[in-house]
């Protein structure tokens, strides 16, 4: 392909106008997470606490905003304020929990569908991620860290409220914090949030700001894809196991066991002797 007509997708990708198609695959696939997390119990809950439940729908959705607007001190209801979204929000999630003979979730679950809407919110997530950043730099502009943090959670907010959003629900999950086992699009999020503060506040990477966007929505999309169809889930596990074990004392306490499985093997050994 030629190098100008790859600018130019690059350059349309980054113009996307995200609402309402992509809000609309946002919402939807936000709706089912609320529905496949609340498992057999959720006909149940809906019908008999449906505020509880569009609360928590509500606070998937809009998680990223809402938790990023309260770290940068500014109104944490502030990403409600588009009406027009809480509409399609509110449809996605009646659409997915209360049309006749459950149809809405099972179109929902159908894969075509799933893969449409899940390759729309990777591009969704890549626009939130760099929306966060370039937000953060504004406030910020000499604090990269801040920048990282902002992106990050815009690009995953649903992540961080989840016990929040399983609370509402009545229950208690006191594990379920993403700080202690990071989900793919966490990581995804971090990594994405690092190039877009990268090149826009360093020399570091030369190539065109719409290519590098354009990279990162192919590298969502890629994975998220990927997990749908081939079961890879998390491809930065096995890289995440090597640096830990260089890094984080695992081949150090590897070897320590073993040469204290040997310790004890030898005086074992000389014990034996002495009884003979």
């Amino acid at each position: 392909m030629d190098p100008e007509s790859f600018l130019d997708i690059a350059n349309q990708v980054i113009k996307l106008k995200m609402f309402p198609a992509f809000d609309i695959a946002h919402s939807l696939l936000c709706a089912l997470s609320v529905k496949e997390d609340l498992g057999s119990g959720a006909h149940a809950f809906s019908r008999k606490h449906p505020l509880a439940c569009w609360l928590s729908t509500m606070l998937v959705v809009f998680a990223g905003g809402m938790v990023a607007a309260g770290l940068l001190g500014e109104p944490v209801l502030g990403p409600l304020k588009n009406s027009q979204q809480i509409l399609v929000a509110t449809g996605c999630w009646y659409f997915v929990f209360y049309t006749p003979f459950d149809i809405g979730y099972k179109v929902s679950k159908f894969l075509p569908v799933k893969l449409v809407a899940s390759a729309m919110k990777e591009v969704y997530r890549a626009k939130k991620v760099h929306d966060g950043v370039v937000h953060a730099a504004k406030l910020y502009p000499n604090a990269y860290i801040i920048m990282i943090i902002i992106g990050t959670i815009k690009g995953n907010g649903a992540g961080f409220t989840k016990l929040l959003e399983r609370l509402i629900r009545g229950a208690w999950t006191p594990t379920a914090m993403e700080f202690m086992q990071p989900s793919f699009y966490t990581k995804a999020s971090l990594i994405a949030s690092v190039i877009f503060v990268l090149d826009k506040k360093t020399d570091w990477i030369s190539a065109p700001h719409a290519l590098v966007y354009l990279g990162i929505v192919i590298f969502l999309v890629y994975f998220k894809l990927s997990s749908l169809l081939l079961g890879i889930h998390d491809p930065f596990v096995p890289f995440e196991n090597l640096m830990c074990a260089f890094l984080f004392g695992g081949i150090w306490d590897s070897m320590a066991k073993l040469f204290g499985k040997g310790q004890i093997k030898e005086e074992a050994n000389k014990d034996a002797k002495k009884a003979n």
